[in-house]
């Protein structure tokens, strides 16, 4: 375990649920190896330093890590600059960035290391490389490459290792449509209404509004694995499970 992380499956329940930021509702939802994300990157620093990360962790403006609004705690994600090319790894262990098309606010080092502490925002590319704070085995080439165009801290704070994602317990939800207008939400919830009617599984459907947003969500999913099997024998493509 890296220094100062926590990882457990009581930390893993209480992050993964649906949280509301300034009236809007926030997914927190599984990612896989490889999965890539563009956006604006930001970081954060001095005025954050020692104090509590939404993980209970401490934060270190010195250490590699990250907050996202979604990703799981502990993810590991390699963060490329498209504005210049430079490179560096971090582990998310807060939320945020609470602002429209930013993906990720970075430690002050991490943002050192791509160059764009001046600038303050950029344009970046995230890729998931790891879980539990590990890189997985096989982004070890790919992991070695990169230590070589970035920081040489990150061999000390990264490590390959059998890297899964691990979340446990509790209640799943399956968000099967996102509308501007009720009326969509609303015929897309009879449409799943009559679906889970045919099975015993004690599913519901329900709309939550949020913002100038309506979202219609599967509720009732005893573990990850069976939301998902829902969504894949329903022909759903890329469902977000979330953590009720």
């Amino acid at each position: 375990m890296m220094n100062g992380m926590r990882e457990s499956a009581a930390i893993q329940r209480a992050t993964m649920r649906p949280y509301k930021i300034a009236g809007k509702w926030y997914y927190p939802s599984r990612v896989d190896i490889g999965d890539i994300f563009d956006g604006i990157a930001s970081w954060y620093g001095p005025n954050f330093h020692d104090k509590k990360t939404s993980n209970g962790e401490v934060y270190n403006m010195y250490a590699h890590t990250a907050a996202s609004k979604t990703l799981p705690m502990n993810t590991i994600v390699k963060v490329y600059n498209k504005e210049n090319g430079k490179i560096t790894i971090v582990r998310i262990n807060d939320r945020g960035p609470f602002v429209d098309g930013r993906i990720i606010d970075l430690s002050n080092v991490a943002a050192h290391d791509i160059g764009m502490v001046d600038k303050g925002t950029t344009q970046v590319r995230i890729e998931v490389i790891g879980f539990g704070g590990l890189v997985a085995k096989n982004y070890e080439k790919k992991f070695k490459k990169d230590l070589q165009k970035s920081s040489s801290e990150l061999a000390n704070e990264f490590k390959v290792g059998d890297s899964k994602e691990t979340i446990e317990g509790g209640k799943f939800s399956l968000q099967v449509g996102t509308f501007k207008r009720e009326e969509g939400a609303k015929e897309t919830k009879m449409r799943y209404d009559t679906l889970v009617e045919k099975n015993t599984n004690g599913y519901s459907v329900e709309i939550q509004k949020d913002g100038e947003y309506y979202r219609v969500f599967v509720k009732g999913f005893r573990s990850e694995d069976e939301a998902n099997d829902f969504g894949i024998s329903n022909d759903l493509e890329n469902p977000v499970i979330v953590r009720e």
